[in-house]
């Protein structure tokens, strides 16, 4: 069955890979340990944004460009961004003083792109019968609407492998199959500490 797994980068993070020791993942590794054995993965299509430097974290930038650097070493992987919007807002206060303001002003980074891009390159591939079966790594409901079209208009088989804690309802009920990551298989699929590609040797980040 032909394949392809469609990743939304931050949710896998912050879902299943911050705070342990898996961040060093071997995506493909990991889609193929929690598919059945006659899913022929033609592609890992990986969404994300690039991060940039904070005064608490100024090593962040690099360690994410090492992980890119890893998953671009599996030929079928692709890695698509989106960017990250920062602007200053005023939000309410839940408790404001009394006589005080009600509102403070916040600096909010949000991530742009990455659920758009994701949804439209599954809609795309579908259209061109690109694929039998895709995989979509996220727990976020707002991609229901298109797993529904690829599903119920375009005939296309699609799972769902959630990285969240909790589940995701709508798309659990939506999909032809829906699997929680499970940390034991992750554990057995991340890279090897030294890598190589065509620029060199390179290394997991020692604080991963």
């Amino acid at each position: 069955m032909r394949t392809i797994v469609y990743v939304d980068g931050f949710n896998l993070y912050f879902g299943a890979l911050r705070f342990t020791a898996l961040k060093w993942l071997d995506i493909r590794g990991a889609a193929q340990r929690h598919l059945a054995p006659h899913h022929q993965i033609l592609r890992i299509k990986y969404y994300t944004a690039k991060l940039n430097p904070r005064p608490t974290d100024p090593d962040q930038p690099l360690r994410q460009a090492l992980y890119l650097r890893a998953l671009a070493t599996r030929p079928e992987t692709e890695i698509h961004f989106g960017h990250f919007l920062t602007k200053i807002v005023k939000m309410p206060l839940a408790h404001p003083p009394a006589g005080g303001s009600s509102t403070v002003e916040v600096i909010k980074t949000e991530e742009k792109g990455s659920d758009v891009n994701l949804a439209t390159h599954l809609l795309h591939d579908a259209h061109l019968n690109r694929f039998d079966c895709a995989v979509v790594v996220s727990g976020d409901s707002d991609l229901l609407e298109p797993v529904r079209i690829v599903m119920n208009e375009l005939k296309k088989l699609v799972g769902v492998l959630n990285p969240q804690k909790h589940p995701c309802a709508v798309l659990k009920r939506q999909a032809t199959f829906y699997k929680h990551l499970r940390r034991g298989l992750l554990a057995k699929s991340l890279f090897a500490s030294t890598l190589q590609d065509a620029h060199g040797t390179f290394h997991k980040p020692a604080s991963w």
